[in-house]
């Protein structure tokens, strides 16, 4: 009964909780990236290279045995049962990384600004002041200067 009392007690803490939001928020972020690779950066590309597709670049190792080799999707080589090298799905997932490591870097850089500005030391207000008649250094509340005793 112990275990469970301590594993309750370590997920409430909140580095546990903020950590569990940031992995959720992160795969979250993943899919939006691969989408925008996938479905908004890659086509402009390959239809800039001439109709490439990038997610069907593919290299056959071996053919399949259910089918004839020339093959137009990589869908249709793993039918047959061929044996490819997926280049274009690699530039792809190579194209999210890139941009994710730009967001990533980007949200750091903000964070540091952000606590670099925060940390700016807080200038008080000053506590003495000069008497203008012997220019020693008094409190600022003070009426009187306890040196010379011209009012102030």
């Amino acid at each position: 009964m112990s275990v469970v009392k301590d594993f309750q007690a370590f997920v409430i803490r909140g580095n546990v909780v903020d950590m569990a939001v940031g992995i959720i928020i992160g795969a979250a972020f993943g899919t939006i990236v691969k989408s925008l690779v996938d479905d908004v950066i890659m086509p402009p590309i390959g239809l800039a290279l001439g109709n490439v597709d990038f997610s069907n670049l593919f290299v056959v190792l071996r053919d399949g045995t259910k089918g004839a080799p020339p093959y137009e999707t990589i869908a249709q080589a793993h039918a047959a049962g061929a044996v490819t090298l997926n280049y274009g799905l690699f530039i792809n997932t190579l194209i999210s990384f890139v941009i994710i490591a730009i967001a990533v870097f980007m949200l750091i850089r903000f964070m540091a600004r952000l606590q670099h500005t925060l940390e700016k030391p807080v200038v008080s207000a000053p506590v003495t002041k000069e008497c203008p008649q012997c220019c020693s250094t008094i409190n600022i509340n003070a009426k009187r200067c306890p040196n010379c005793t011209s009012n102030l």
